[in-house]
């Protein structure tokens, strides 16, 4: 019997790992771009559409430049410089039916 405890020979693997070649990123922080609360196009790139703060994971930054836009933001939204809600899209509330479709006109 084979010496090896594979159950298929190293040439005829069930599902060989396909090699793909991928593009190395650019961070997103230059080296020279100042992290500070009044650099707005900076700040803006980190916030979502709702007005949240982006996580770590999806800005690609690191810890130290992650806590830095986290600081610069909240300082802004003290400041004024930036809402702390992004409301341009008001809820329109349309006269909805649900709720009175099972009730009638009372006739007095």
């Amino acid at each position: 019997m084979d010496k090896s405890k594979r159950p298929f020979p190293k040439s005829k693997r069930p599902f060989p790992k396909s090699k793909r070649s991928f593009r190395r990123r650019l961070p997103p922080i230059q080296s020279g771009d100042r992290i500070d609360y009044r650099n707005m196009s900076l700040i803006s790139r980190f916030i979502s559409e709702q007005g949240k703060i982006l996580s770590r994971r999806v800005n690609k930054l690191t810890l130290k430049q992650q806590r830095l836009i986290t600081i610069a933001i909240k300082q802004a939204r003290i400041l004024s410089l930036l809402p702390f809600l992004n409301n341009e899209k008001q809820f329109e509330r349309t006269e909805s039916t649900s709720r009175t479709t099972g009730l009638r006109p009372r006739n007095k």
